[in-house]
């Protein structure tokens, strides 16, 4: 029998991701990326919830030391001795203790059938939907399948026993899952290549959208959610600036039933609740889960240039005008500024051509929202953000209400602020850029002190090169193209205080010094090739 985790020191996040990614590899060999992201994924819950849930138990034992030992094994086993301290319940058979010491199966018996380790594990998500109704309908059953290989399965098991999730409390364990988790997310979106855009957004960018929107209180929605990559990092600005997770509430809706499996899995592991993503699945312009919700905050990352999408004519979405048919960019916009409120704001990561396109009325519709003046602002961001594509890519930012007010003590309900962040960043490698830390911050207070909102540092100037706050007018005369490049110019060249005479003097002498080096080097390469001869 393996040993019980309750026995095990805690892991590191650096261990962690090391033993769980070498979890992942068990399966690789059997499976493709996007099926073993699941089974990994789901085997990670798995075990941090059965982790949380011995050290819980432990902790009402020890809680009730002398006491009568019948006593004891009841309170054990009472469900509110958890979920009052924010764990889940977990029967028996869904404990990872059962799950390991089953790690190659239950044999036939006189009362039941042999059972796989895939069985077992599919019974044990069953048990966990069931009982903790956040997680009902989100958890995978996929571990019994014939296209899971039984063996390795096992052995994977057999692997995440010296993994452990606990050692300082349920709210610093979830902590080191959630990190483990945004960790296999990345490791798998880059596995998969371009699909694995479709449920990861770069943290950096969208820790951008979050420095600028800040959502410290009220309704967050996503209408295309991933993986809730959004929702996480919203609540991780309440966490730094020490303000109450519970004060906002996040809705969302995923097309793809396994990302918004993942989703919810996501956000019951940052103790966040995850009813507000639906009772399952489904396309957000063909059947809108949320008809009726006003929004403080949106923040999204849509599919960019979908040809195939339930367009109709007569939506009452298209306030700004009607959508192309093979392009479903600024339906994802207008979809959005529906949902906000008097004094919501929005935040859209969107393909570079949706900035000056004209196909298919799209430049009509630009017009006519920058003419209501919903448009606050437009972010050229760098290339290689994506791993996987090298495609450039821009936000919008969306307010119903620019006046001087709650949301900034600026008006600016005539103006758009334009930042071309294109040169920000560095490569992390080959083919990925970053962004800094001081890279976001400058993007965010660049768009703080524009509107007057606290805590900016300094007050808003015009950068050449590198933002520009445009009027209608300048941008009527643009032609309605809202390129950032077109209006923040070019940077200031650096003054050169060198005197001309200097500088020649200089550069000829350098000139002359290398000229005398190559000519040096050249005999040592003839002298070398005369040897050889």
């Amino acid at each position: 029998m393996p040993p019980k985790s309750a026995t095990l020191a805690p892991s590191t996040p650096k261990e962690l991701k090391d033993t769980l990614w070498k979890a992942a590899d068990k399966l690789r060999g059997s499976m493709d990326a996007s099926q073993y992201k699941d089974v990994v994924l789901g085997l990670v819950f798995l075990k941090y919830v059965s982790d949380a849930f011995e050290e819980r138990r432990e902790a009402i034992r020890a809680e009730l030391a002398g006491e009568n030992e019948d006593y004891i094994g009841e309170t054990l086993e009472e469900v509110d001795e958890y979920t009052g301290s924010g764990v889940f319940w977990v029967a028996p058979t869904a404990r990872w203790e059962y799950i390991s010491t089953h790690a190659k199966g239950t044999q036939v018996s006189a009362t039941a059938d042999r059972q796989t380790v895939g069985d077992l594990i599919d019974a044990a998500m069953t048990h966990l939907g069931m009982d903790n109704p956040s997680l009902e309908g989100t958890l995978p059953r996929i571990y019994g399948r014939d296209n899971v290989d039984q063996r390795r399965l096992g052995e994977l098991v057999d692997l995440l026993n010296s993994a452990r999730f606990t050692g300082e409390g349920a709210s610093k364990a979830r902590d080191l899952l959630g990190e483990v988790y945004e960790y296999f997310l990345d490791k798998f979106a880059k596995a998969e290549g371009k699909r694995g855009g479709e449920f990861y957004t770069p943290p950096v960018l969208v820790r951008t959208l979050v420095e600028i929107l800040e959502p410290k209180k009220g309704r967050v929605y996503d209408p295309c959610c991933g993986s809730g990559g959004m929702f996480v990092q919203a609540e991780k600005f309440l966490a730094s600036h020490d303000e109450d997770p519970t004060n906002i509430a996040v809705y969302g809706q995923e097309l793809n039933e396994r990302t918004w499996r993942m989703a919810k899995m996501n956000l019951a592991i940052h103790g966040m609740d995850s009813r507000g993503l639906g009772a399952r699945w489904g396309d957000t312009f063909a059947r809108d889960i949320h008809p009726n919700l006003v929004a403080d905050y949106v923040m999204a990352n849509p599919p960019f240039n979908i040809k195939d999408w339930a367009r109709q004519e007569d939506d009452a979405r298209w306030t700004y005008g009607v959508p192309p048919v093979r392009n479903a960019n600024y339906a994802w916009m207008q979809h959005i500024l529906s949902k906000l409120s008097a004094q919501g704001e929005a935040a859209v990561v969107m393909a570079n051509g949706t900035m000056a396109s004209n196909t298919g009325g799209e430049g009509e519709i630009r017009k006519n929202m920058l003419k209501a003046g919903v448009v606050s602002a437009v972010v050229a961001m760098p290339t290689n953000l994506f791993r996987s594509v090298a495609i450039p890519v821009c936000v919008w930012f969306f307010a119903n209400d620019k006046t001087a007010g709650s949301k900034g003590s600026i008006d600016r309900s005539h103006e758009v602020l334009f930042i071309d962040a294109r040169e920000s960043g560095h490569m992390i490698d080959r083919v990925e850029r970053t962004l800094s830390d001081e890279d976001i911050d400058t993007i965010a207070n660049t768009f703080r002190t524009w509107r007057g909102r606290d805590p900016a540092e300094g007050k808003y100037e015009d950068v050449p090169g590198f933002c520009k706050s445009a009027t209608i007018d300048e941008i009527e005369q643009a032609g309605w193209a809202v390129t950032p490049g077109r209006f923040v110019g070019v940077p200031e060249a650096e003054e050169d205080e060198e005197p001309i005479d200097e500088k020649i003097d200089r550069l000829t002498k350098e000139l002359t010094t290398a000229l005398e080096e190559s000519a040096r080097l050249d005999a040592v390469v003839r002298e070398q090739l005369g040897r050889l001869a």
